[in-house]
């Protein structure tokens, strides 16, 4: 079960390249099939009861072409915050997506702006700089079906992960 774990960890910190397939063994593929279907529903992953959760999951989500987060997006991440303690002790993982409409370039720009949106929000929330990592997406790596128009808009998010800092 720890490489399992650590398969997790590796890829949803971004250290696993995904998009190469070729080079996954069917576990791992198996793995990071886990690991999707938790981002997907953006759940949050935990840990027995008697260990600390290992991290928390929000997802926020953007119209098309688009990287204006809205105020209810914006009033759920807050309360989030404020529900969690010492959570600016964590530190935070963001990986910012698009879908496929457009071209690549297109998207890695708009990917790189939800992003940066997010971690703006973010330092306005107290949270610092060098606690945030970001890794943009763009198209590539898509959780949900963009042949549908639900997995587009599925797809068109930010998942802010928050790690706890174990000491």
């Amino acid at each position: 079960m720890e490489i399992e774990y650590l398969i997790i960890d590796e890829w949803l910190k971004g250290k696993m390249d995904v998009r190469n397939k070729e080079s996954l063994s069917p576990f791992i593929l198996n793995m990071r099939f886990f690991a999707t279907i938790l981002l997907a529903c953006s759940i949050s992953f935990c840990c027995a009861q008697d260990q600390p959760q290992a991290y928390i999951l929000k997802s926020i989500y953007f119209g098309g072409g688009s990287y204006y987060i809205d105020d209810y997006q914006l009033d759920e991440l807050k309360q989030l915050i404020d529900s969690v303690a010492d959570i600016r002790d964590y530190t935070i993982t963001i990986h910012s997506h698009t879908d496929n409409i457009g071209g690549a370039e297109y998207n890695e720009w708009l990917s790189e702006m939800r992003g940066d949106a997010v971690i703006e929000r973010l330092l306005n929330l107290d949270f610092k700089s060098n606690q945030i990592e970001k890794r943009d997406f763009g198209q590539f790596n898509p959780v949900y079906d963009n042949r549908t128009w639900e997995g587009r808009r599925r797809n068109r998010r930010v998942d802010i992960i928050f790690w706890p800092v174990v000491m």
